[in-house]
């Protein structure tokens, strides 16, 4: 394949080398906001907190308002599936496109797109018009356009930073992700409250502004050049079996579409939680959302620390949240539930980073953008499959079940992959007391040393 300029690189813009599949575990950790040193990811991380809040109200607005017209959990799961069935039924060839054409050309028309339908859904809701039914067509239209926006998103942070900050900025997206997220809801909730859902809307479509001035002011001669895919047949089915003879790949795809599919229904669970459990309005949906970006920010920062990626990590951090998942689910009490929402904020952006990082870091560039179409169809492509099963679940048998059932199949699926990697390396496990530390190691004949095992990704 011929090569080409990424997202408009100009000639002798910095070449981008394809990562290692290994991270040396000697790397020295990188300091927590050391690509916000680099122009473009400021103006690209800046405008991106801006539109964040504005998804975050526009979020909250959306759950809330779609409850107070049916009254129905399964209304809100139908809302959340409609939003993600595009990335279910079209996600690869988002990929395709991400990978086809220069990125920051394609955020400018998706982010526009957005910003329109925000919008429209504002004008919609401010005039007493809106139905159920436009926000369902409106929750699938952004779900078409986050098809081709979401891959383009994430495959274009390596050509601002480059791989050696590739993981510090993921870390730091979704770090801004949730620090827009403590205060999307908090607003919401008040303007929910006293002048109505419409105006959060309006913020929403306003908010795009930001984003498309600051991929406007970006300098394309400082962007890392990549390979851009031409055109040609086949191109799905390559990304395809580029991925299926990768297991360091495979595995964190299959557990984050279990966890995505069952384990990330927050929407459902916490109107629900607002609604039906502790009987209060918009202002503690949004109290709760808040406190799951709290721990959210706090898990990103913490990973944006970090300078290695261990299949490990993902796995127990899988557990635990599926675990904190259960024990919210019975919490007796407000503040306990609302403590532990803090936690499991922190475990679930830790899988969400730790996955994404090690999937972009573990691909070639020029199949990078197909590859994480798949991961972003894998992650959130299985709501429209969750949501409406989870919503019925928990309008049948109650919210608690609901967010139980959730956490029982995130920490289980974790814990069954765990189990086939360590049978399919012959693993087991070794628990170390005195350094605090929990190893897999081989299986060796009495008598001979263990030896550290990094099989199928495990260290």
């Amino acid at each position: 394949m011929s090569s080409a300029p990424g997202a408009d690189a100009a000639p002798g813009s910095n070449p981008i080398p394809a990562p290692s599949a290994t991270t040396p575990t000697t790397a020295i950790k990188r300091q927590t906001f050391s690509s916000l040193k680099v122009r473009n990811y400021r103006l690209f991380a800046t405008g991106a907190v801006v539109s964040n809040t504005g998804t975050w109200m526009s979020r909250i607005a959306q759950d809330w308002l779609v409850l107070s017209l049916t009254g129905s959990s399964t209304a809100v799961g139908i809302t959340t599936a409609m939003q993600f069935l595009p990335m279910l039924l079209f996600g690869l060839y988002g990929g395709v496109i991400a990978d086809r054409y220069p990125k920051r050309k394609l955020l400018m028309l998706t982010q526009s797109t957005m910003g329109v339908l925000g919008l429209a859904l504002a004008a919609l809701t401010l005039t007493g018009q809106v139905q159920v039914w436009h926000v369902y067509a409106i929750a699938f239209l952004l779900g078409m356009v986050t098809v081709v926006d979401n891959p383009t998103r994430q495959s274009f942070v390596v050509e601002m930073v480059g791989p050696k900050d590739v993981r510090n900025a993921v870390s730091l997206n979704s770090a801004n992700f949730q620090t827009a997220r403590l205060v999307g809801p908090a607003v919401a909730g008040v303007l929910i409250s006293a002048v109505g859902s419409g105006w959060a809307f309006l913020f929403n479509g306003l908010s795009f502004g930001a984003p498309l001035i600051g991929l406007m002011l970006m300098r394309p001669s400082e962007l890392y050049e990549v390979e851009r895919t031409p055109r040609g047949k086949g191109q799905l089915r390559e990304g395809l079996r580029y991925v299926a003879g990768r297991p360091e790949l495979i595995w964190p795809i299959v557990l984050v579409g279990f966890i995505g599919t069952f384990g990330f229904n927050f929407p459902i669970w916490l109107s629900a939680f607002a609604h039906s459990i502790y009987h209060a309005g918009a202002s503690t949906y949004g109290m709760f959302n808040t406190a799951m970006a709290v721990g959210s920010v706090i898990g990103a920062l913490l990973a944006a620390r970090r300078a290695t990626t261990r299949m490990r990590l993902l796995l127990g951090s899988a557990m635990i949240f599926g675990v904190l998942e259960m024990f919210a689910a019975i919490s007796p009490s407000l503040w306990l539930f609302v403590g532990l929402l803090v936690v499991i904020g922190m475990f679930g952006i830790t899988v969400n980073t730790t996955a994404n990082s090690s999937v972009q870091l573990g691909t070639d560039p020029v199949m990078r953008g197909r590859v994480m179409s798949l991961f972003m169809m894998v992650f959130v492509g299985g709501t429209p499959l969750g949501g409406p099963l989870v919503g019925w679940v928990t309008d049948t048998f109650g919210p608690r079940i609901g967010f139980l059932s959730g956490g029982l199949v995130s920490a289980g699926s974790a814990l069954v992959i765990a189990a086939v990697l360590v049978k399919a390396g012959g693993l087991r496990v070794r628990v170390d007391l005195r350094g605090r530390r929990v190893r897999f190691v081989e299986r060796e004949p009495a008598g001979e040393r263990e030896r550290e095992s990094v099989v199928a990704g495990v260290g």
